[in-house]
């Protein structure tokens, strides 16, 4: 009886070791930041698609005209914002993803970082000289 006790009781902490692991796998998975998110101010929606080991955003639609005015290449000042790659953060770090942002509003690339939240809610965050920063919390759309 204590050898079929101990191996019940060793089949169950195996048992209960796979469903956590298997558990932490699923977990992973959920957080997965591909789909289409709404930004911040909801002015625009971003599709976040996996490039490299990371991931790269794609604005999908914005409000207003549109268009790259503010462009540092004049050639590009007249073209549609919709389909310009805005986020290409391919670097894996500490607690997110790592690369570059760039804000239309002011035609400037920045470092950048797009840590996942949770499954619907994803932190992108630009800096200068990796000291001045500013962040938004965009939510999934889909």
């Amino acid at each position: 009886m204590a050898i079929t006790g101990r191996v019940l009781r060793s089949a169950g902490c195996a048992g209960a070791v796979a469903l956590l692991l298997s558990g932490a796998v699923s977990a992973q998975q959920g957080r997965d930041a591909t789909g289409l998110w709404l930004t911040e101010t909801g002015a625009s929606k971003v599709r976040i698609s996996r490039c490299g080991n990371g991931y790269c955003g794609t604005l999908a639609s914005v409000a207003g005209p549109g268009l790259d005015a503010k462009n540092p290449d004049p050639s590009l000042r007249t073209r549609s914002l919709v389909g310009v790659q805005i986020m290409d953060t391919r670097t894996a770090g500490a607690n997110g993803y790592e690369g570059t942002l760039y804000n239309p509003n002011d035609g400037k690339t920045y470092a950048g970082t797009l840590t996942l939240e949770g499954a619907d809610i994803v932190e992108v965050s630009g800096c200068v000289m990796s000291v001045f920063c500013k962040s938004q919390t965009w939510k999934r759309v889909n």
